[in-house]
């Protein structure tokens, strides 16, 4: 029952977070609320990349890079495209996470470079609550920001 659980709540995560990220085009990939905040095109990147990234702490190699992890937004124009792709292998990657992992491994600690060492479980609910986070940000900014 419990990869059951945690399908569900990936699913729904995923849901919700494809449901804002499907209306990213090139019209409002550079759209912000304000100067200060980060731009759609680079939320976006920035989800797929932690994604992939963390999946190393659960064993998962990727050929993904950090370039947003603790940056700026600098204006980089980041391609659709290879943006969407880092989302849907972080996804994939979560779902096959949850699938290879038994209910007492989900307990066991890792060592992380961010969060120090901490359970699995905890690991991938950050992760979850980090997507919901910025892809509330990315409905913000397409719905009310705008290119700065």
């Amino acid at each position: 029952m419990q990869k059951e659980i945690l399908l569900q709540m990936l699913e729904q995560n995923r849901m919700d977070c494809s449901h804002f990220c499907k209306n990213i085009n090139a019209e409002n990939i550079d759209f912000r609320l304000t100067e200060q905040t980060a731009s759609v095109g680079f939320i976006y990147r920035h989800i797929g990349e932690t994604m992939n990234l963390i999946g190393e702490f659960f064993g998962y190699e990727t050929d993904v890079e950090g370039t947003t992890i603790g940056q700026k937004d600098t204006e980089i124009q980041y391609n659709l495209e290879i943006s969407h792709a880092y989302f849907e292998k972080g996804y994939n990657t979560l779902k096959e996470l949850i699938a290879n992992t038994t209910d007492k491994e989900w307990l066991e600690e890792i060592d992380t470079a961010w969060f120090g060492k901490i359970s699995k479980i905890k690991l991938f609910s950050i992760l979850l609550f980090h997507n919901s986070h910025h892809c509330g940000q990315i409905s913000s900014a397409v719905l009310k920001g705008r290119k700065q």
